[in-house]
């Protein structure tokens, strides 16, 4: 029996070829005359040696057959030759009869959409013929399933949650932190699985057993740190620091300062506090500590307490004065208007108060020409990634600001490679909200942001090496300019301080 088989095995390609040339005929007595079909076992093809038995009919000693659609098995029983219809899973497949013998047919397996099917057809094959029909017990169903996600973890006692993956489907048991959860449901895909969040948990673990296989993954909501939105806050200023499970916090250290009082945001999305003094503690990074794990910056805060690593322009008198002297530029000394409840600037600063930009027009802002060398990084970061360092300053936009592009080159790369900073476009759109700011705020601009010339400058290809940007010491000079892209005026002025320019490393 089984030589037989294999002989058919190996002549199935040719049997494809053949099948479009025989001409139709009526099928022989014998044929017509048979009994009802049975099945005894499915085999999975591949010329002899390798025709794989997998299914027997006993579902608790048979392995599990996934992930096959579209593969060919052989089917093998009694009374096979006249087909009308072969179901996997309550899924009918397509079929050639000319690939078919009283004790064989070969088949492929259909795509099957688990969640969709009549649950109680899993694991069957239904084959009918004139004569009758018979179904048998075979594995096959959907792979086991997988975890990669929670959507939030931080949700409240009875609000909605998702849990993603893959093949999640026919799920037997769901626990969520050692509680069972009674009530899930799963999406068409099988990428989901939507609950309640429940009111406690026990533990880290979750736990999903579906008919295919259980899979397991831990509660993890490791901290992640985006950015601060003062990195030079003076006493009492508000400080957010912005990123994503800043939650179960156990710790804060702001520069050198232990925060001991502070308000953690909505999903962890920021974790708000007010700033200690900025003479009573030292510069350095800042470290959260969660149930979760901890996460610190690779730049510093408070850096403008004689912090001269990276250091371009602080506005004070000076090597790295980085004042220009330019009729568009105003050198101040603790001006109220800038200051607000984000921060404070009681040192001395540059502001640019310039009207409603023509189309076209631009100003010129120069800056760094007394600085001594102007060392944005140590030559030996050169090589580093650009978006391993950026671009970082204080700003403070006291009156609305809305059009007109602040952009910043470097005098070795010119306009090849320019940033621009517009906070007030809304990104991939062409939306515009009018931008002012509560005080004093920080700017992260990554070198990688430096781009080339496609439209206009600077939304063109981002510089694949630093050295593109500062050539070959690291040491550059630099200058600002407010532009204005459109053929239109600015919709407003421009009233923005800047202070406290620098390079830092943040990866």
């Amino acid at each position: 029996m089984k030589k037989n088989l294999n002989l058919r095995l190996c002549l199935l390609p040719l049997l494809f070829a053949m099948v479009a040339l025989l001409p139709a005929c009526k099928k022989s007595n014998d044929s017509s005359n048979a009994g009802a079909p049975s099945i005894t076992s499915v085999r999975l093809y591949h010329p002899s040696p390798q025709d794989t038995l997998i299914g027997t009919g006993n579902l608790n000693t048979d392995t599990s057959f996934t992930g096959h659609a579209g593969k060919y098995v052989v089917i093998i029983g009694n009374n096979l030759q006249n087909a009308t219809q072969i179901a996997f899973d309550g899924v009918p497949t397509s079929f050639n009869t000319a690939l078919f013998a009283p004790n064989s047919a070969v088949v492929s397996i259909p795509y099957i959409k688990f969640s969709t099917i009549d649950t109680a057809k899993l694991y069957t094959i239904q084959y009918t013929t004139p004569a009758g029909s018979t179904t048998f017990a075979f594995k096959l169903g959907p792979p086991a399933p997988t975890i990669s996600a929670v959507s939030d973890v931080f949700a409240n006692p009875g609000d909605s949650v998702y849990l993603y993956g893959s093949n999640l489907t026919f799920v037997q048991q769901f626990t969520y932190g050692g509680t069972k959860i009674p009530k899930f449901n799963s999406n068409a895909d099988g990428t989901a699985l939507g609950f309640l969040m429940p009111a406690t948990t026990s533990d880290k673990l979750i736990k999903v057993t579906t008919k295919s296989g259980t899979a397991l993954a831990t509660i993890n909501a490791m901290p992640i740190i985006y950015g601060i939105s003062n990195c030079d806050a003076n006493v009492g200023d508000s400080v957010y620091v912005y990123g994503a499970y800043l939650k179960t916090i156990q710790s804060i250290s702001f520069g050198g300062a232990t925060i001991t009082k502070f308000t953690e945001g909505p999903r962890g999305i920021y974790v708000k506090f007010a700033a200690p003094a900025s003479n009573s503690y030292s510069s350095g990074p800042v470290t959260i500590v969660t149930s979760y794990g901890t996460v610190s910056t690779v730049y510093k805060v408070n850096s403008q307490n004689n912090d001269k690593v990276g250091l371009l322009g602080d506005m004070e008198w000076g090597d790295n004065f980085g004042f220009g002297w330019a009729s568009s530029e105003h050198l101040t000394y603790a001006q109220a208007d800038f200051n607000g409840s984000m921060g404070t600037n009681n040192s001395q600063f540059m502001y640019i108060d310039n009207p409603v930009l023509a189309g076209g027009a631009s100003v010129y802002i120069p800056l760094g020409n007394s600085n001594t060398g102007n060392h944005w990084l140590p030559v030996a970061n050169l090589t580093d990634p650009p978006s391993s360092w950026a671009l970082q300053f204080d700003i403070s936009v006291a009156k609305p600001w809305n059009g007109g592009t602040l952009y910043i080159r470097t005098d070795f790369a010119g306009d090849s490679y320019v940033a621009r900073y517009e906070p007030w476009k809304i990104p991939n759109s062409n939306v515009t909200v009018a931008f002012k700011t509560k005080g004093w705020q920080t700017v992260i601009i990554p070198l990688s942001e430096f781009r080339s010339k496609v439209n206009t400058l600077g939304d063109g290809v981002s510089i694949t090496q630093i050295s593109q940007l500062l050539g070959a010491t690291g040491a550059n000079s630099y200058n600002m300019t407010l532009k204005n892209f459109d053929t239109s005026p600015t919709v407003t002025g421009f009233y923005t301080a800047i202070d406290n320019i620098r390079c830092v490393k943040i990866k």
